[in-house]
Order: structure tokens, then C-alpha cells, then sequence
């Protein structure tokens, strides 16, 4: 599949995140009408297709679990710029949306990209089978990092509301930095193994043999139209927000709405990539982009909004409500009980598409 992917390199996969990229700086800044959302709309798809792509073909010439790994990072990098740049324009009325977005990007993807990988792989195979020790570290971390940066906040009493005070804000993005340069560290080089696929008997699969790696060359461009695919989809989704305010307003939804719906649309990539991976009976490489994810989400957007705020106005929101803290629980809970024997039904898929559906439901009707 990788060889039939990379001989479509010149045509649309490489032409099209130049197009959305352009076509970004011509929308910019701009009110749109109703036919040009449309069309930003299309590139917005073409280009999370392409990112997915160009990840794959970065994946094989790199191996796993680099390959994820160089997914998820890219798309937070772009995230953190965006949540940064939407903080300094939107003052008072932006104080939390590092915490919406972070918890957003939680939800979806420990319960909505491992849910639906858990469900592909186990429907194909009747039981998915993944690697519990890598499993397990990825979601440990993330639980430790969202419980210090999103939970602590709303009990800590030296600052008035759900937020840090400055030393406390620094401890939490040190921390949340510190957990996710571990956490890379074990599953690229000192634990590699734990985070390969594995097959149904158990056996590590550390090569993939269906196909040649692509050369040097062609991952390098991959790897900068990938950058551009990415920035293309953060920009345009950004693009779109204001009509998708407009059409949440008009049906009478809460704003925290239009958060989910843009997370789902910056999440994309990640989402095709990881369901792809499924399909192919590699569960393990699913779960190292769905958490993976999620950790970098955290490890990299707190410490770079914590930064940001030096020179950011207004307060910086950061505890989570009584009802979110009751889902994040449950996530850990249910993702430390799917992880542990290493293997999963289409039962465990389920449970977490039936938290995601929860997190959604509360979000439309608080």
C-alpha cells in the first residue's frame, strides 16, 4: 500500500498542501461568504488527506514508533501556535481555552481514537491485540500529567477561581515537559520495543516486509509537505470557525461547541492515520497515535501556554469542572482496565466511544 501511496507523490498529495497553504494566506484575517467556506472546506479535507499520507510515508522510511510519533508532535506543535495566537487575541474571553482544547484533545483521543481502533482491529481479528507494558506507560503518563495540570487547579487555594498561581503554573509545566521528554525517551529508545506491533500470538513486529522504505529523499519531502499540510489544516479549520460559531449560535448550542468541533478537525490526520494502522491488524500502532496524542497535547501545550503567559492579558484558566473531572476519571479507569490483559473486544471499543458520546452529550447539554 506504502509503494501504491508514494507513486501518487507528484500529483495531488504534493500539490495540494501547497494549494491549501496559499489558499490560507489569501483567506486570511478575512470574512467569508458562504461559496468560499465551501471551498476552503474541500482543501481543509484534501489537506488532512495528505497530511495522513505523508505521515504514513515518514512512518515507513522511519520505522515505529517514530513514525507516530512524528504525526502527533507535528499536530501539537501547530495546536500549541494556534491556541497561543487565539489566547492573545481573544483576552478575558479566551482565559480557557488552553483547558478546553487539552481536555478536548484528551477526550477524543484516548476515547475516540482507541475506542474506534479497538473496535476496527477486534472486529477483524476478534480480539485486538497490542502491547500492555507501552500501552499502559503512555497512559499512566497521561493520566499523571491531566490529573496535575487540570484537576490540581480547581483545589488549589493560593489563587482565586480554578488556576495555578505563578509557582505552582511552573512546577505543572515543568512537570508536564519533564513526563513527556521521559516518556519519548522510553519509547523510542530505551523501551522501543514495548511500543512495536505485535501480532495475535504475541510475536514483536519490529520490520514491516510488504513493501521497500521509501529513500531519504522522498521522506524528506514528505516530511516538509506534511509541515505544510498541517499548517494548512490548523489555518483553515481556524478559517471556518467563524462560520461554524455562527451556525452553533443559530442552533442555540453552548460555545464549547465550536472547540469540539475544531479539535475534531485538527485531530483528523491522527484519526485516519490511526484507523488505517487498525485496519492493517497494527492495534499497537493505533494506540501509540491515539495516546501519544494526548500526551503530547499536554507535555507541550502546557508548558507552552504557562510561557506564553508572560506576556498574555487576562487570567489562565486551567481547572476542569465537576463533570469533566468525573469523565477524565472514568477514562483512566476504563483505559487502565482495557490495557492491562493486552488484549481487547469490540466490548472494550464500546465503553469508550460511550465516554467520548458522554463528553459530547454533557458539551451540547452542560
Amino acid at each position: 500500500m506504502i509503494a501504491r501511496l508514494r507513486s501518487t507523490v507528484p500529483h495531488w498529495t504534493g500539490a495540494l498542501p501547497v494549494l491549501a497553504v496559499v489558499l490560507l494566506a489569501l483567506t486570511c484575517g478575512r470574512s467569508l461568504p458562504v461559496a468560499v467556506v465551501a471551498l476552503v472546506s474541500c482543501f481543509l479535507a484534501g489537506a488532512v488527506l495528505a497530511a495522513v499520507h505523508h505521515a504514513e510515508v515518514i512512518a515507513h522510511r522511519v520505522g515505529e514508533p517514530f513514525g507516530s510519533l512524528v504525526l502527533a508532535v507535528a499536530v501539537t506543535v501547530i495546536e500549541v501556535a494556534l491556541i497561543v495566537t487565539l489566547m492573545a487575541d481573544g483576552g478575558d474571553k479566551s482565559a480557557a481555552l488552553a483547558r478546553d482544547t487539552v481536555f478536548a484533545a484528551v477526550m477524543i483521543t484516548c476515547n475516540g481514537i482507541v475506542g474506534l481502533c479497538l473496535l476496527v482491529g477486534s472486529l477483524k481479528r476478534k480480539v485486538a491485540v497490542f502491547n500492555a507494558e507501552g500501552t499502559g506507560a503512555a497512559l499512566a503518563t497521561v493520566a499523571t500529567v491531566a490529573g496535575l495540570s487540570l484537576v490540581l487547579p480547581t483545589f488549589t487555594t493560593t489563587a482565586p477561581g480554578p488556576q495555578f498561581s505563578t509557582p505552582q503554573l511552573v512546577f505543572a509545566a515543568l512537570a508536564a515537559l519533564i513526563l513527556y521528554g521521559m516518556f519519548v525517551t522510553t519509547q523510542t529508545v530505551r523501551h522501543r520495543d514495548y511500543f512495536l506491533p505485535v501480532t495475535s500470538s504475541g510475536e514483536v513486529i519490529d520490520t514491516e516486509d510488504h513493501a521497500e522504505p521509501p529513500s531519504a529523499r522522498a521522506a524528506l519531502s514528505s516530511l516538509g509537505l506534511l509541515a505544510l499540510a498541517l499548517i494548512a489544516v490548523v489555518g483553515l479549520a481556524k478559517a471556518v470557525s467563524p462560520a461554524i460559531e455562527s451556525g452553533v449560535a443559530a442552533a442555540g448550542l453552548p460555545s464549547s461547541v465550536v472547540g469540539i468541533v475544531i479539535a475534531l478537525l485538527v485531530l483528523l490526520p491522527e484519526t485516519i492515520a490511526a484507523l488505517r494502522a487498525a485496519r492493517r491488524d497494527r492495534v499497537q500502532t493505533s494506540l501509540n497515535l491515539g495516546i501519544g496524542s494526548a500526551m503530547a497535547s499536554i507535555g507541550l501545550t502546557i508548558p507552552a501556554v504557562a510561557l506564553a503567559t508572560v506576556w498574555l492579558p487576562g487570567p489562565l484558566i486551567l481547572g476542569l469542572g465537576a463533570s469533566h473531572m468525573v469523565l477524565l476519571a472514568l477514562t483512566v479507569i476504563v483505559g487502565t482496565l482495557t490495557v492491562i490483559p493486552g488484549r481487547a473486544t469490540p466490548l472494550q471499543g464500546g465503553v469508550h466511544l460511550a465516554l467520548l458520546a458522554a463528553y459530547i452529550v454533557l458539551a451540547v447539554s452542560p
